[in-house]
C-alpha cells in the first residue's frame, strides 16, 4: 500500500475517533460545569418575570397526532402563554380537528393557510400573528414536557443577545430496532454534540422539533428561509452569523416520533444532509471575516465530515473494483472488514455511550435498557451518514433551482 492510500486509511480511522473524544470531552465539561449542580427538570430556575410566550405548531396532514400535541402544549406550567396552530393547507381533516380543539382550549388559536407553502412559511405566519416576543416552536407530533417552556424562557430572559434555545428531543416510538437505535443516538450522539458545540461557542443547528426564539432576532434576519430544505439548520447559521447566541437546554424535553422503516430513515437523513450542504453553499462566503471567526469551528468540522464520507466511498470503491479487476499494487485494498482498527473504534464508541448514559439518566431513568442495541450503531448509522453525505453534495450542486420554495410532505412517524 502506497503512502497516499495509507494516509486515506489513517484519516478514515482517526477522524471518527478524534471527533468522539472531542464530543466526549465537551459533553463532560458541559455536564460538570452546567448540568450536574442544576436542580431537577421539575424544579426550573425561578424567573424574576414571566413574559408572555407564544407556542407555534405548524401542521400539515397531522390529524393522527395533533390532538395529543395540543393537549400537551396547553398544559405548560407557565402562567402566560398562547398556542398557535398553523394549518398549512392540509388535505386530511387536520383543519376540522384544530377548529374543534380551539373550541375546547381558550389558549389555542388556529391559522388556516389555503395551500401547502412549507414549514418555514407556516412558522413565519405564526410568528407574525403571535402576541409575544418569545416564541416556542414545536413539530405537530411533539409532546412538549410541561416544564419545557419555563426552561427555555429562562435562557431567553437571561440576556438580550440570546436569540434562540434548542431543546432535548426524546424518541418515544421504540417498538423496532431502528427506534431503539435512535433513542441511543439522540442521547449519546446528538445530545453529546450539542453540549460540546455549546462549550466551544457555536451550535450547528437548533432542533427543528423543539426550539425557542426571540422574535426581535428573527425579525433582524428576515425569519425562516422558505427555499431551504432544512429551515432549522439555516436559521441557526443566520442567527449566529448575525452574532446572536444560541443555547442548549437539555431539561427542555419534547417526546417525538421518528422513522422506523429504512426508507423513512433514509429520506429523513438525506434531507438533513442536503440541508447541511445548502447552508454550506449559501453562507460559507459570509464567514471569511474575522468578526465571524467563532463560526469557523462549525465550518471546519462540517467540511471534515464531508471529506471523511468521500474518503470512505473511495476506499470501498477500490476494494469493490479489486474483486473484479487486477488493481495496481498501490491501489489494492485487500479488505474493509474491521481488524484491530474496528476493535478500537468499537471501544471508543462504547465509551461514548457509557458517558452519555451517565449524563442522560437525569432525563430518563431507564434509558440504559436501550444501550444493548447500540452495538449495531456503527453499521447502521455510520454507513447511512456516509452515503447520504456523498449523495447530498452532488444532488444539491446539480439542483436546477435551489431557490425553489421548500414545501413539505407527511413524514414517516414510525410503526403505528
Amino acid at each position: 500500500m502506497n503512502g497516499f492510500l495509507h494516509g486515506l486509511f489513517q484519516f478514515a480511522f482517526l477522524y471518527p475517533i478524534i471527533m468522539s473524544f472531542v464530543w466526549m470531552a465537551g459533553g463532560l465539561y458541559y455536564y460538570m460545569r452546567r448540568e450536574r449542580k442544576q436542580p431537577t427538570r421539575t424544579e426550573p430556575p425561578v424567573l424574576a418575570e414571566t413574559p408572555p410566550v407564544s407556542i407555534l405548531i405548524p401542521c400539515f396532514n397531522e390529524a393522527t397526532n395533533v390532538e395529543q400535541t395540543i393537549a400537551a402544549a396547553v398544559e405548560q406550567r407557565y402562567p402566560d402563554f398562547e398556542v398557535i396552530a398553523i394549518n398549512d393547507g392540509s388535505s386530511d381533516n387536520t383543519a376540522q380537528k384544530l377548529d374543534a380543539l380551539a373550541a375546547l382550549h381558550p389558549r389555542l388559536r388556529v391559522i388556516h393557510l389555503s395551500k401547502n407553502m412549507g414549514k418555514a412559511n407556516a412558522l413565519r405566519m405564526g410568528a407574525l400573528a403571535a402576541r409575544s416576543e418569545y416564541l416556542v416552536c414545536i413539530d405537530a407530533d411533539a409532546l412538549l414536557d410541561e416544564y419545557a417552556t419555563r426552561w427555555m424562557v429562562w435562557h431567553l430572559a437571561s440576556g438580550p443577545r440570546v436569540g434562540a434555545v434548542t431543546g432535548n428531543p426524546r424518541v418515544r416510538n421504540r417498538s423496532t430496532l431502528l427506534g431503539k437505535l435512535q433513542v441511543g443516538e439522540f442521547s449519546s450522539i446528538i445530545g453529546m454534540i450539542k453540549r460540546a458545540q455549546r462549550v466551544y461557542g457555536r451550535i450547528f443547528t437548533v432542533s427543528g422539533v423543539i426550539s425557542a426564539f426571540r422574535r426581535t432576532a428573527l425579525h433582524r434576519i428576515g425569519y425562516w428561509s422558505e427555499d431551504m430544505v432544512t429551515e432549522d439548520i439555516d436559521i441557526s447559521w443566520r442567527l449566529q452569523i448575525d452574532h446572536w447566541d444560541i443555547r442548549y437546554e437539555p431539561n427542555a424535553l419534547a417526546y417525538i416520533l421518528m422513522p422506523e422503516t429504512l426508507g423513512g430513515l433514509w429520506r429523513q437523513r438525506l434531507r438533513w444532509a442536503q440541508g447541511g450542504v445548502e447552508v454550506l453553499l449559501r453562507h460559507t462566503s459570509e464567514l471569511f471575516n474575522w468578526r465571524k471567526r467563532r463560526m469557523w469551528g462549525l465550518l471546519i468540522e462540517y467540511l471534515f465530515s464531508i471529506t471523511w464520507a468521500y474518503v470512505m466511498l473511495f476506499i470501498m470503491t477500490l476494494w469493490l473494483l479489486g474483486k473484479f479487476i487486477a488493481m495496481p499494487v498501490g491501489l489494492q485494498v485487500d479488505s474493509i472488514l474491521p481488524s484491530w482498527h474496528g476493535m478500537v473504534l468499537a471501544l471508543v464508541c462504547l465509551l461514548q455511550f457509557a458517558i452519555s448514559l451517565i449524563i442522560d439518566r437525569r432525563y430518563e431513568a431507564k434509558v440504559g435498557r436501550n444501550y444493548y442495541w447500540m452495538i449495531w450503531y456503527p453499521l447502521a448509522y455510520w454507513m447511512i451518514s456516509m452515503l447520504t453525505s456523498v449523495i447530498a453534495l452532488p444532488k444539491t450542486l446539480l439542483s436546477g433551482n435551489r431557490r425553489r420554495r421548500a414545501t413539505w410532505s407527511s413524514s414517516d412517524r414510525g410503526i403505528q
